[in-house]
């Protein structure tokens, strides 16, 4: 049997809608994605409606997550490309997880060059 710890603290949905389901995890979702793509795509899980709708700008989501304007393009497209994000210029729409996780490419360090 499971213990609440802090009883008058149980998470509650309220006023807006988030939701990571467990398969992000268990299908190594999170694993594939690098730090800049989990940030983006935490954030608009969080800011998005129920239907994974958002219409955060760039500069907004640029100045609140700490990114340039070359990392969040970068991460956006990387997002698109996997399948996790859609966006029309205007509007982020976070996807239902794909079946499975893309294949993770290696990636090439600088150091790995030396």
């Amino acid at each position: 049997m499971k213990k609440i710890l802090i009883p008058g603290r149980v998470r509650k949905i309220s006023g807006g809608f988030s939701f990571i389901p467990l398969r992000f995890l268990t299908d190594g979702f999170l694993e594939l994605l690098p730090q800049k793509e989990l940030l983006l795509y935490f954030f608009l899980v969080v800011v998005s409606d129920r239907n994974g709708l958002s219409y955060y700008r760039y500069d907004k989501i640029c100045s609140i997550l700490e990114m340039n304007m070359d990392e969040y393009i970068e991460a956006r497209n990387a997002l698109i490309g996997k399948d996790l994000l859609a966006f029309d210029g205007t509007v982020f729409q976070v996807l239902e997880l794909p079946e499975k996780a893309p294949v993770r490419t290696p990636r090439t360090d600088a150091y790995d060059a030396l």
